[in-house]
């Protein structure tokens, strides 16, 4: 997704205005702080009244109340409807290819699941992978996954639904699995040249600083967080192997009785790899592979698509036309006479996530007034001004970015604000460029996903099919990730310095 292109806190007059060229105020601190206190009362309710529910309306309805309630304090300051509506719909367009994308997945489900991919990798994963290795494979699987897409929402949407579908037919917990996919999928998206967060916030923090020297320093916290991570998910593991070898020969001998599992089923999934090291755009690899899922699924599955168009009046072609469109718009839905197994693989399509799409645009509905009425910068200001010692600048940064994630609810701004807000403090200070970035990362771009409004939060509960709140005690490695940065800060430990930079003067809010 492209950076806002709002400008926080503009001082210039906005045109139109009843108040001719005269400036909009800046916010006070009251400003600011209202629409948060309002928005954590929404949302608190919603959950209070709705519980897991509350992402299927409630939360959206919550998130464009918040925005109503924030633009009406813009509209106090001076700002003008016209700039606050433009500044709204600049934060929606700017998900626009995270939406695309979103709906790309929700038909790659819906067509793998009924060309037999998914089943397939299921099959194949029951047998070779032992219970008590599951989460620990899973977790090193995405991981490696996650470093040659640069993507972890691809790596989710794909072999994340794989291997949640796996511990279901296993009777291993599926939040578990969940948590051990995003630990993983998140590792490999921090830990490559290839993904857009670990390109984008080097930019934003400057002084010279590579992409290549960010992942560099990023492995002294990177590299503990997920090994911990895996060690924790070895030991839940071998906790849960008993249970999990009961039925598994039961629920393998009713997969293949619902579906052909063979190597001609896996062709999407290698098509998919194939264009993400051919590094084409995601939403056309992820289309593409949908696409081809769904032209293939009448050779390889041909009952359960005749089943699933259940029109006797259609020919092969006109069947396969039909099932083609229905997977990739509502889902595929499984008619083998096996309970579990058509509950499991009657998922998928566009439809699907549209609810998910509510809750992207709500959040950034919100974050975009925000950021345009100057108050989360004036809500950030302070935090920067009194971080007297390395340790607590450090803790400062974090602090920021995973409140962004909360408040704003999008990755993006949870990582270009802190990176702007901070750089001239960090630099005043003598710490290397790398010790922001890396601070950001760890912070912004990996607790998004614990944020269930945040775009990455609804992105991935809803590809994965797995409550937020269900999955985030066991997302260990991005929990541990911003502990292990402010930990480092304040012991010292691989904060690397230079000299330190001349005083500039105040923190430039509107640099790029």
């Amino acid at each position: 997704m492209p950076e806002p292109t709002a400008e926080p806190g503009s001082a210039s007059a906005e045109p139109g205005s009843a108040f001719g060229d005269r400036q909009p105020r800046p916010p006070t601190m009251l400003d600011a702080l209202l629409p948060v206190l309002v928005l954590i009362a929404l949302l608190t309710t919603t959950v209070a009244l709705f519980g897991i529910d509350a992402t299927n309306g409630p939360l959206q309805v919550a998130l464009l109340l918040a925005a109503a309630f924030a633009s009406l304090i813009a509209f106090k300051n001076g700002h003008t409807v016209a700039a606050v509506a433009e500044a709204a719909i600049g934060g929606v367009t700017s998900a626009v290819g995270a939406v695309f994308i979103l709906l790309a997945v929700g038909a790659l489900i819906g067509t793998w699941n009924m060309a037999g991919t998914i089943p397939t990798v299921v099959d194949i994963g029951i047998q070779l992978i032992s219970p008590a290795w599951f989460f620990f494979t899973a977790a090193v699987v995405c991981a490696v996954v996650g470093m040659v897409t640069g993507s972890s929402w691809t790596t989710a949407g794909t072999l994340g639904v794989a291997f949640v579908a796996m511990a279901t037919v296993m009777q291993l917990p599926v939040a578990v699995a969940a948590g051990a996919v995003i630990c993983g999928a998140y590792f490999g998206d921090k830990m490559t040249p290839l993904s857009e967060t670990t390109i984008l916030v080097p930019q934003l923090v400057g002084r010279g600083l590579t992409v290549n020297a960010h992942i560099r320093n990023m492995i002294w916290t990177a590299g503990p967080a997920l090994g911990i991570s895996l060690i924790l998910f070895l030991i839940i593991g071998f906790r849960n192997r008993p249970a999990a070898e009961v039925s598994t020969a039961a629920a393998e001998e009713a997969l293949r009785g619902a579906f052909n599992t063979g190597l001609l089923s896996l062709l999407p999934l290698l098509l998919l790899i194939a264009f993400a090291l051919l590094r084409y755009p995601p939403f056309l690899s992820i289309l593409g592979s949908a696409l081809f899922a769904g032209l293939l699924a009448p050779f390889t599955q041909p009952e359960a698509v005749r089943a699933f168009v259940a029109d006797p009046s259609l020919g092969p072609v006109t069947t396969g036309v039909k099932a083609l469109f229905g997977a990739m718009a509502t889902g595929f839905v499984s008619h083998s006479g096996a309970p579990k197994v058509d509950e499991l693989f009657s998922r998928g399509g566009m439809a699907g996530m549209l609810t998910t799409v509510w809750l992207i645009l709500g959040a950034l509905s919100f974050a975009a007034v925000m950021e345009h009425a100057g108050f989360l910068q004036r809500l950030l200001a302070p935090i920067v001004a009194r971080a007297r010692s390395r340790g607590t600048l450090i803790l400062a940064a974090n602090s920021s970015a995973i409140g962004l994630n909360v408040i704003a609810g999008e990755q993006y701004v949870a990582d270009v604000l802190p990176a702007r807000m901070f750089r001239d403090e960090f630099a005043r200070r003598g710490l290397a460029p790398e010790v922001l970035s890396r601070a950001v990362e760890d912070s912004g771009t990996v607790t998004s996903v614990l944020v269930p409004w945040n775009t990455c939060g609804a992105y991935i509960s809803g590809v994965l099919g797995v409550p937020t709140a269900a999955y985030l005690p066991y997302c260990f490695f991005n929990l541990l990730s911003p502990v292990l940065d402010v930990l480092y800060g304040f012991l010292g430990f691989k904060v690397a310095t230079v000299p330190p930079e001349p005083e500039t003067g105040d923190v430039d809010e509107r640099a790029p």
